[in-house]
């Protein structure tokens, strides 16, 4: 379960409270609004919190910054949680909280769970969306952590999230698989069954895709086969179409297994195939032609083609760029057409819906759901009409992404329009290191690059089953050396917490908009900025607790042992306070992160926060403090720390070991 910041976001409410007392002395001082920034000083001798509002508003209000300030100051008045505010500098306001009832609160947090109610509006997450024809590799695992870690953010600060994952069943990928089978291997439907029935479907597919692919280079007329198959395909009917349903029904279960491996589950499954059949995209063609959103080409290189004119999706100045074909002269649709389809009924504005069936259901209970054409019995959940939409989809489809938003904005759905967010992150390629490693030879120009590009028809890159499976093995090895006396199931189970906490603090610790060069080397590494350093710091605070019950002791009832009066005598230590407010930030963290749209932030912080333990854990000995109320006191800071530490990393996705 995913843990709700909010059950403890003293300090991220102390602020919001902060905000709303300054925005209402600007009323009354000044009558203006403007949006209250909060930062944090450069030094904390300045205190925790800085304003700088009075810099905004020195032309609008053609005052001095230091005067605002000071009348500003004396119309805010006291402000419950703060124990001093003062001007510095030409103008800043900086504020110094309450240490001991900041303490007090946090030991004592709102009973959230009262006072929750289902979100009013829904986010829809789009990720993964794996071409259903071969097996998942680093790439796909990138775009998968990203959008799970964003719901997981999403989900900790209370929205109500729909996860969906696209499955494009009909399309080119999976057809030229068909292809391999059917014409280069003269496979029937029953014989592709037996081999899916055997272990590594997706690693076969992966083989015989990049065999296809070289095939059409050397036979170039062998392309008439793809578009037979596509043809089949999107007939619904035939040996074709029962070959095409087969490896992709295959293939997305195998991905399943992948992503569930990280942790990674979704909620509904929308599949092209349904976009078709049940007529989305002619409903969608339709509202296009009647809002004249497309136009039919009657001339040029587009001849017979319905395209979007370029001023629809480019500024004035590529204006003149080639428009978008949207369906072919030989009625097909493209892409990005069935795109703003699907796109219309995630906000409900299509007029139309899927069928659905329980695909599979989750070890915990929950069910994935999948689009059908067939009508079904039974209550389903309802699916789609999301107030935003967020689509995690590789920067290279920028491009599409604008078409799609230009679509609904020329259908007059600003809003949707509006609401539409192109979650982008850049590719993960591989090292050059990375492919000595697997065997690839390189190019003495390739070699000398920063980075190579992974290639699914080159059959280059690294299968995301083999990597983490790499990881396992390296981490299994350490768990044994370093516990020989536990048993090989739970070794092997630490060992793969530690080997996924790895992997996706790899993949988060980068901006989105960083190209990933993957090297196994330092993806294995366990030092430095790394998850399984910041599960380590975990499990030694929760190795505190351990020891403390192995020699007899209780944990104290801190907020019965713990005083306003002792905390703030506690607190007095620079320190020991600037150890509790780090920890304090991770709430407003989360929030930040989430209106950025960055979770590398959080990973940021969370790495800054075992720094943090670590530095606490060295410098008190917790359990051999001999002073009673500071003992008391330094575990109730552990317990803080170690509880924050965990809370965060649950938004990441990583598990905290059993023991490292």
């Amino acid at each position: 379960m995913i843990p709700r910041y909010t059950q403890i976001s003293v300090l991220l409410q102390l602020e919001r409270q902060i905000q709303a007392a300054f925005r209402d002395g600007l009323n009354i001082r000044f009558g203006v609004d403007a949006e209250i920034i909060l930062e944090q000083p450069k030094q904390a001798s300045f205190g925790e919190l800085a304003l700088p509002v009075a810099f905004q508003l020195a032309k609008t209000l053609k005052q001095s910054p230091k005067k605002i300030a000071a009348e500003l100051l004396e119309a805010v008045g006291d402000i419950p949680g703060v124990a001093a505010m003062e001007v510095a500098g030409n103008g800043y306001i900086n504020l110094r909280l309450d240490r001991g009832a900041l303490a007090a609160a946090l030991l004592n947090p709102p009973d959230v769970t009262a006072e929750a109610t289902a979100p009013a509006c829904k986010t829809i997450v789009e990720h993964t969306n794996i071409n259903p024809n071969k097996a998942a590799h680093i790439g796909h695992l990138r775009n998968a952590v990203l959008g799970d870690t964003f719901v997981r953010m999403l989900r900790s600060c209370g929205n109500g999230v729909e996860v969906q994952n696209y499955i494009d069943n009909t399309g080119v990928q999976v057809a030229d698989v068909v292809v391999g089978f059917h014409f280069l291997e003269k496979k029937s439907p029953k014989d592709v069954a037996k081999v899916i029935a055997e272990p590594r479907f997706d690693y076969l597919c992966w083989d015989l895709y990049a065999r296809t692919s070289q095939y059409y280079k050397d036979h170039p007329e062998a392309l008439a086969w793809r578009a037979e198959v596509l043809h089949g395909v999107e007939a619904g009917s035939g040996a074709l179409a029962e070959l095409g349903h087969l490896v992709a029904d295959a293939i997305v279960n195998l991905h399943l297994a992948t992503m569930l491996r990280l942790n990674i589950q979704y909620d509904v499954l929308p599949r092209e195939s349904e976009i078709l059949h049940l007529k989305f995209w002619a409903s969608a063609f339709e509202l296009l032609k009647q809002r004249k959103a497309i136009y039919f080409e009657e001339e040029g290189k587009n001849k017979g083609c319905w395209v979007m004119p370029s001023s629809s999706f480019r500024g004035d100045d590529e204006a003149n760029e080639d428009s978008k074909v949207i369906v072919r002269s030989n009625g097909t649709v493209t892409y990005v057409g069935k795109d703003i389809a699907y796109q219309l009924w995630k906000f409900g504005l299509l007029g139309k819906d899927f069928h659905y069936r329980v695909l599979t259901e989750y070890t915990d209970g929950k069910k994935v759901w999948v689009s059908t054409a067939e009508p079904q019995t039974g209550a389903v959940p309802e699916f789609g009409r999301g107030s935003m939409v967020y689509n995690v989809i590789d920067a290279r489809q920028s491009y599409l992404q604008d078409v799609v938003v230009a679509g609904l904005r020329a259908l007059g759905f600003d809003e949707a329009a509006n609401n539409s967010i192109h979650f982008s992150y850049e590719m993960v390629a591989l090292s050059p290191r990375c492919c000595a490693d697997l065997g690839i030879e390189l190019s003495e120009e390739d070699a000398k690059r920063p980075y190579v590009e992974v290639s699914g028809r080159k059959g280059l890159g690294v299968k995301a089953d083999d990597l983490m499976d790499k990881l396992v093995e390296t981490a299994l090895r350490e768990v044994v050396s370093r516990h020989p006396e536990d048993n090989e199931a739970a070794q092997l189970a630490v060992a793969t917490e530690i080997a996924m906490g790895a992997l996706r603090y790899f993949l988060l610790k980068f901006t989105r908009n960083t190209v990933i060069a993957f090297d196994f080397q330092e993806a294995l590494s366990f030092e430095g900025e790394t998850g399984p350093y910041v599960q380590y710091a975990a499990v030694r605070a929760r190795n505190i607790f351990r020891k403390l019950e192995d020699r007899g002791e209780a944990k104290p009832d801190f907020p019965a042992a713990l005083t306003l009066d002792i905390l703030g005598r506690q607190l007095a230590s620079d320190e020991l306070w600037q150890f509790l407010m780090a920890a304090t930030r991770a709430d407003a963290v989360v929030d930040r992160a989430v209106t950025s749209g960055e979770p590398a932030h959080v990973a940021k912080y969370v790495f800054q926060l075992a720094q943090t333990f670590n530095i606490f854990y060295h410098q008190y000995p917790v359990l051999a403090e001999p002073d009673p109320e500071r003992k008391v006191f330094l575990l109730w800071m552990t317990e803080y720390l170690a509880l924050q530490l965990e809370r965060t990393l649950a938004v990441l996705g990583i598990a905290v070991p059993a023991y490292m």
